[in-house]
């Protein structure tokens, strides 16, 4: 764990309920969890400053935003040195929803969300593949996601 924090029953509960559902109602968990709401903000607090939760936040549905489009983007660069002004342009380019340095072949490993195939393509030929430094992709179409999920603890 984060800090060494020691988790016990009552904030595997708290975890679990949020977890699952971010706008449960902390009187919720409490009864549940049989201890009062002031003490589940109490570990609610501890949790958060320990960093094992990281916040919370209300997801969107791409799809229902018309993103029918999810790509994986493997990114060669020239030169590693170029890997900072690489990921300051991807940073610019709101379709890039995550972004990781790996090892393997590639320097760079992005998602995308596009509206459409079209959009996939031209945001490849004009944004991505012409960032300086940038010397090929590699591209995977998500035909569709089967699991997502949070790590359990």
């Amino acid at each position: 764990m984060p800090s060494g924090i020691k988790i016990d029953g009552i904030d595997k509960i708290i975890i679990k309920r949020l977890v699952e559902n971010a706008r449960t109602p902390i009187l919720s968990i409490a009864r549940e969890a049989g201890i009062s709401g002031a003490a589940i903000h109490q570990r609610l607090r501890k949790l958060e400053d320990s960093q094992l939760m990281a916040g919370s936040r209300l997801i969107l549905n791409p799809k229902a935003l018309g993103y029918t489009t999810t790509a994986f983007v493997g990114i060669f660069l020239d030169s590693a040195s170029l890997y900072s002004s690489a990921i300051k342009k991807l940073k610019g380019i709101p379709e890039v929803v995550e972004c990781h340095y790996t090892t393997g072949d590639w320097s760079i490993f992005i998602k995308i969300l596009c509206k459409n195939n079209e959009d996939l393509m031209y945001l490849l030929n004009h944004d991505i593949q012409r960032i300086k430094g940038v010397s090929r992709t590699e591209t995977f179409i998500s035909l569709d996601q089967q699991i997502s999920r949070q790590i359990k603890i």
